[in-house]
């Protein structure tokens, strides 16, 4: 099983990087579509014609190792064809048309609720049904059809555990993209309400206004936290007149720091006590 677990964090990590990469998001799609299928070729071989040598080391790799590979290739597809229909109208629009896609992907939990729910709670009791090769019974799954074409890769509900990982990925993507949205017309209403450029410019380092914005979004302050990461980023840069995209990497470096990684935010914190004591001192004279 290793060698499948080692096969899954490659993976991982190389969809990382796509993701971190600034492309078009169809673009990524399509990309993170053949380093899966770059995946299941390496991995079908180990398993196609093999009898794993117990039951229980057959239902992990169809109910736990396969699933991990396969649900992320569902979310990439899935993702590309809701990316390629999106309009190009209004914001408003565009929200819309993500939140049909959210109802029609909880349509399928509700359609599946039972097996949603064995899945969700950790139940086993029907583990050699759903997740042993040649254990098919039409009355389970009356959509499995892959299994009928590919029975040595397939059982009946492996592609559904994949299908329900995928759905709650997709979920949680279009939301993020429908904050994205209200976040812009919210960012554009209260920091450039008369599309005029700020008289403030940034005159430290570009790591300590990244570490200041990363910190503002942490505390979960802005919008009760529905707010990505990089809308803060580039509203505190537009505030401070800065153009840089590279926010991600810098704020690598920020958490390697060995030794004290909030350095500006201790600064600022050490400041503004200086100064409230010097306004102290002031008074008392």
């Amino acid at each position: 099983m290793k060698t499948y677990y080692n096969l899954i964090n490659q993976l991982e990590q190389n969809l990382v990087t796509l993701e971190n990469q600034n492309s078009d998001i169809r673009y990524k799609s399509e990309q993170g579509i053949k380093l899966i299928k770059a995946t299941l070729h390496q991995i079908m071989p180990l398993v196609i014609d093999k009898t794993f040598e117990t039951p229980e080391l057959e239902i992990e790799f169809f109910k736990i190792i396969k699933p991990q590979i396969f649900s992320k290739l569902i979310f990439y597809v899935k993702r590309f064809n809701i990316e390629s229909k999106r309009p190009r109208g209004s914001n408003k629009e565009q929200a819309k048309y993500l939140n049909g896609h959210i109802k029609k992907l909880q349509n399928f939990f509700n359609n599946n609720l039972e097996f949603y729910n064995y899945y969700k709670v950790g139940a086993t009791y029907l583990d050699h049904q759903y997740f042993i090769r040649d254990q098919m019974d039409i009355r389970l799954n009356i959509e499995a059809y892959h299994f009928f074409t590919d029975k040595q890769f397939s059982t009946s509900h492996d592609s559904t555990v994949s299908t329900v990982l995928a759905h709650d990925a997709l979920i949680i993507y279009l939301k993020d993209e429908i904050n994205k949205l209200i976040t812009t017309n919210t960012m554009e209403t209260i920091i450039n309400p008369f599309h005029q450029d700020s008289e403030l410019h940034w005159t430290g380092r570009y790591v300590e206004i990244v570490e200041l914005a990363y910190a503002l979004y942490a505390t979960g302050k802005i919008n009760n936290g529905n707010i990505d990461i990089k809308s803060v980023v580039l509203a505190v840069q537009k505030m401070f007149n800065i153009d840089n995209d590279n926010y991600y990497n810098t704020f690598t470096e920020v958490r390697s720091r060995k030794i004290n990684p909030t350095k500006f935010i201790d600064l600022l914190k050490d400041s503004l006590q200086k100064y409230i004591d010097n306004l102290d001192d002031l008074n008392k004279k």
